[in-house]
């Protein structure tokens, strides 16, 4: 099965407001769908059963609290004259109690064998591009100042991701909430 950690975009207002934003620019990409908006705090690929018990088991011993995250922002990997993903930010706040909670998932899972290829960069991937599209800076400077709002980081998930042609199915194999 092929999974990864997570912290999914939750807050109905912020999913409305990029959504909005994803029918109004003017590109050839295809937009994530709003139920499958989220920061991926570790990628962990293909992993049998057994690994993934132990996953879970390391993912429960996390403590953190909750804490606010801004959307704001707009970016493009690996570059904005080469885009390959389109994504939206944070604010710093929130984007500095993500890296943390990437660390804590990093620190857990390292002693069964996952060790992160890049650092957590906090993003929300909003447009995946197949074919070259060249330089569309212009496009995204019209809505740089946009902000989609804010919500509470309450917990973590364990999720599955299954491939298809219509892009991928996620589904929750495990939930870690925040300590109060």
């Amino acid at each position: 099965m092929r999974v990864f950690v997570a912290v999914e975009v939750s807050d109905k207002q912020v999913i409305d407001s990029i959504a909005e934003f994803q029918s109004k620019i003017k590109i050839k990409a295809k937009s994530v769908e709003p139920h499958n908006l989220h920061f991926t705090l570790q990628f962990l690929g293909e992993i049998s059963e057994d690994v993934a018990e132990k996953i879970k088991l390391a993912l429960k011993t996390i403590e953190f609290s909750t804490f606010k995250v801004e959307f704001k922002g707009l970016g493009a990997f690996p570059k904005i004259k080469f885009p390959r993903v389109i994504w939206i930010g944070t604010d710093e706040m929130g984007g500095n109690g993500l890296v943390d909670l990437a660390k804590k998932v990093q620190n857990v899972l390292e002693p069964i064998g996952f060790i992160s290829d890049k650092p957590f960069k906090s993003h929300i991937t909003v447009f995946r591009i197949k074919n070259k599209i060249g330089d569309i800076s212009k496009e995204l400077e019209k809505f740089s100042l946009n902000e989609f709002g804010s919500q509470e980081v309450s917990s973590i998930k364990l999720k599955q991701s299954t491939l298809t042609p219509q892009g991928p199915i996620y589904s929750d194999l495990l939930e870690v909430k925040a300590k109060l």
